[in-house]
């Protein structure tokens, strides 16, 4: 046998096809997306992914017991093996998405901007009531909500109609952006959804600041806000309904919010520390919505106050990674884009674990990954692959802190 003909002695284990896909001297296009991607962020996100699905599997029991009736009996298991199945979607979208070139990535959220904000006007013709609010548009067997869709495209939109300012100062993207999260905050409160009118209107702000407008206009936001508050309490009876039942929960006729922030931190108080195991939780099995708006306190309930909190620091540790590796970006853009959608996950991540501590009134909210939910898992999928992609590098290009495009 020749040496040509004769086999080659380098290892073709996995770690000989890894080096071969993704080596550094590989120019091909996953190759170059695999050494651009934050991986760190990756798999932060990964793992709030697999915590997610202990979690609705530990929640799965309670709300199949609560939602089985007569001779329609829900498994056991039931919502943990859904969540299975959508996480085996979600994942690839995740993954896709967060490989788009900038451009495209931009151009498809500013289509699905206006997709989905059309759908979100449809919601009051054709969309279908749960829980006394209608924010559900039916697709055959499945539903989703237009809103969490719209976030992370609606979050792109806006941040690059700001980033439009860096080349002219003039252009009038304050109003244009007002307006817009305006429409969006108009329609989320007609479902009503006041949970989802806070996190848009908190994000418009945070990027309204990142993109440097004045500290007057700032303000005067601000203020307005305070005031629309008020309007909302004193116009609005699903915002004073709740912040009636948060501030008098002993008041005569509190309702189920009352009910449900107790059962909430009843839960999440019944394992103490280090939790009740595995399949333990009692609890549980009296709180509404367990697997998705108080899975948070099923956590605590069998895995512990210390489980809980290691859950809020994996979200601390993936906003804090995003702006950290955002201070010497130069793209306008990118910086506003990262921003923004690392800002809604925290806020939404935050919102949520408020209500299950009893911090904040009842929102009806699902803490992002954790949470049940197909069309959520989707749509949140979408917004950190939107989010991988506009925080992917060259690991070879230095940057100077000083240049905004």
């Amino acid at each position: 046998m020749t040496d040509a003909a004769r086999p080659s002695a380098t290892p073709k284990g996995l770690r000989g096809r890894m080096e071969q896909r993704f080596g550094r001297g590989n120019q091909g296009p996953i190759a170059i997306w695999f050494w651009e991607l934050d991986r760190v962020l990756l798999f932060l996100v990964f793992l709030l992914i697999a915590i997610g699905l202990v979690a609705v599997a530990a929640a799965s029991p309670a709300s199949a017991v609560r939602y089985s009736e007569g001779a329609h009996q829900i498994a056991p298991m039931y919502y943990f093996w859904r969540q299975t199945a959508w996480v085996a979607v979600s994942i690839p979208v995740l993954l896709v998405v967060s490989m788009l070139p900038i451009t495209v990535a931009r151009r498809m959220a500013i289509a699905g901007t206006i997709i989905f904000l059309v759908l979100l006007m449809a919601v009051p013709v054709i969309g279908v009531t749960v829980n006394g609010a209608r924010r559900w548009i039916g697709v055959g067997i499945a539903q989703f909500q237009p809103s969490e869709f719209l976030k992370p495209l609606f979050i792109v939109t806006t941040a690059w109609l700001l980033s439009l300012r860096a080349r002219d100062p003039q252009l009038p993207m304050l109003v244009v952006t007002g307006l817009l999260t305006a429409v969006v905050a108009a329609l989320l409160m007609l479902q009503p959804d006041f949970g989802q009118t806070i996190v848009f209107s908190s994000v418009w702000l945070i990027l309204l600041m990142i993109s440097g407008v004045s500290p007057k206009a700032i303000g005067a936001l601000f203020g307005a806000g305070f005031v629309g508050v008020i309007a909302a309490y004193l116009f609005y009876p699903t915002a004073r309904l709740r912040i009636d039942n948060f501030l008098f929960p002993d008041r005569e006729g509190a309702g189920t919010d009352h009910y449900q922030t107790d059962m909430a931190h009843a839960t999440l108080t019944a394992g103490g520390v280090t939790g009740t195991g595995p399949g333990g939780g009692t609890v549980k099995f009296k709180l509404p919505e367990a697997h998705t708006d108080y899975i948070y306190s099923v956590v605590g309930e069998e895995f512990g106050l210390l489980a809980c909190a290691i859950i809020a620091v994996l979200f601390l540790a993936i906003v804090v990674r995003v702006f950290v590796k955002l201070l010497d970006e130069e793209d306008a853009f990118r910086l506003l884009a990262a921003s923004g959608l690392a800002a809604q996950f925290g806020v939404q991540a935050t919102i949520n674990m408020g209500v299950n501590t009893g911090l904040l009134p009842s929102k009806g909210m699902t803490l992002p990954f954790i949470s049940y939910g197909g069309s959520s898992m989707i749509a949140l999928s979408l917004g950190m692959g939107l989010l991988l992609a506009f925080t992917r590098r060259n690991p070879y290009l230095t940057r100077s802190p000083y240049i905004v495009r």
